[in-house]
């Protein structure tokens, strides 16, 4: 049965297509949003539209009524993913000059503004990017989506090296460990990712876990291992869960070991769960939680440091975000880390919902850091890729 409230505009098409769930409101100042859509394999696209007045507790009433339609739709039209349905995603791309709203200033503490990305798409499937890491190549890219998939991709330059576009964009839904893909958001709730030789590795929260994947390959396979944490995996919250996993140098004081740092789960101390997650010292320590923000991705520098991506969001203030640099020589089991603040940005600046970074290091040495946007599938936020240079002293 569909929602009570309301009315609800059912349409159906035929083209040919695979199994796709889809909520993307398409309008808010004209009232109709398209809420759903289900595309049958082989055949029937199903769609829900409804039209409501512009206000903003009938849009909350829509929001609630979603999961009803969704569980109708899902039960009655959808047959199981294959983990071989990957989808082309066209995107659209808009260049962002300037970090700091109405200013042309593009130095920043220790980072440097180069430019960024406001990234919209023509498939709704497009978006709720957690994590990414690119190839050695500096331009291809491997993300994850908390939706459950793998986004593949490579940005585009213009003639002063600038960001200017994604290409090649191909979105893949992810296999759990029975092989089985299209699962209920909380079982593939993907978070953090991670790339180091012959494997990808995906946190996940909800139903907590760090699975192992074979690279290349990961797109269409089950996971190939898995990883346990040095706690108790029951100490994490439900959505709150590891959103960071990052591999260090091989020349670090980690030598190569990984890390897993949770987003707000947090100790006796109220300090972040963390851990190391293999090689000779692994064990747990904990990360100083800055509150109000939540950790939400992070990667290391050639020298061993790790930047770590922290945003916050309240209703007051609207959504901030900051990297801090942790020394990679503190991060030991037992030890209690913190860092300098790099870089912190509030709504004055080019920000939305950051919740992935990486570490971009070129021919010649220089250091990016790439920041990216998570916009939860929502007409209120934005898809961003932003790229900053580091000062050369703080990774030697």
């Amino acid at each position: 049965m569909l929602p009570p409230w309301g009315r609800w505009n059912i349409a159906s098409e035929l083209p040919i297509g695979t199994c796709t769930h889809r909520w993307r409101p398409k309008s808010i100042y004209g009232h109709s949003f398209t809420v759903y859509q289900a595309t049958m394999r082989g055949g029937l696209t199903v769609s829900a539209r409804r039209v409501i007045p512009d206000a903003p507790l009938k849009v909350l009433l829509l929001m609630l009524g979603r999961g009803l339609l969704a569980l109708f739709l899902l039960t009655s039209a959808c047959p199981a993913w294959s983990a071989s349905d990957s989808e082309d995603l066209p995107i659209r791309s808009r260049q962002i000059s300037n970090f700091a709203v109405g200013s042309s200033a593009t130095r920043f503490g220790a980072l440097e503004f180069l430019g960024g990305l406001e990234m919209t798409s023509s498939n709704p499937l497009f978006g709720a990017v957690s994590a990414i890491r690119f190839r050695p190549d500096g331009s291809s890219f491997v993300a994850v989506m908390d939706t459950g998939h793998w986004l593949e991709g490579a940005v585009t330059r213009d003639e002063q090296g600038r960001l200017s576009g994604i290409t090649n964009l191909t979105a893949t839904p992810m296999a759990d460990r029975n092989g089985d893909v299209g699962l209920a958001k909380w079982k593939v709730d993907s978070e953090g990712l991670a790339l180091r030789e012959g494997q990808a590795i995906v946190s996940y929260e909800q139903a907590h876990r760090i699975d192992i994947y074979p690279d290349p390959g990961f797109a269409g396979s089950k996971p190939i291992g898995s990883l346990a944490l040095p706690f108790p995996i029951s100490e994490l919250r439900s959505n709150a869960g590891i959103e960071t996993i990052a591999v260090s140098p091989k020349d670090s004081p980690l030598a190569g070991a990984m890390i897993a740092i949770a987003e707000r789960s947090v100790d006796k101390a109220d300090n972040l769960l963390a851990g190391i997650l293999d090689g000779p010292q692994r064990g747990a320590f904990s990360v100083v939680r800055k509150d109000p923000y939540a950790a939400t991705d992070g990667a290391f520098l050639p020298n061993g440091d790790l930047l770590l991506l922290e945003r916050r969001f309240s209703f007051g203030s609207g959504l901030g975000m900051q990297i801090r640099r942790i020394p990679g020589d503190k991060i030991k089991p037992g030890a209690v880390v913190d860092g300098e603040v790099l870089l912190e940005a509030d709504m004055g600046y080019q920000i939305d919902n950051m919740e992935g970074l990486d570490v971009v290091v070129r021919p010649d040495g220089e250091v990016r850091v790439i920041v990216v946007s998570d916009d939860n599938h929502s007409i209120l936020e934005r898809n961003l890729m932003l790229e900053f240079r580091l000062n050369t002293a703080l990774t030697q």
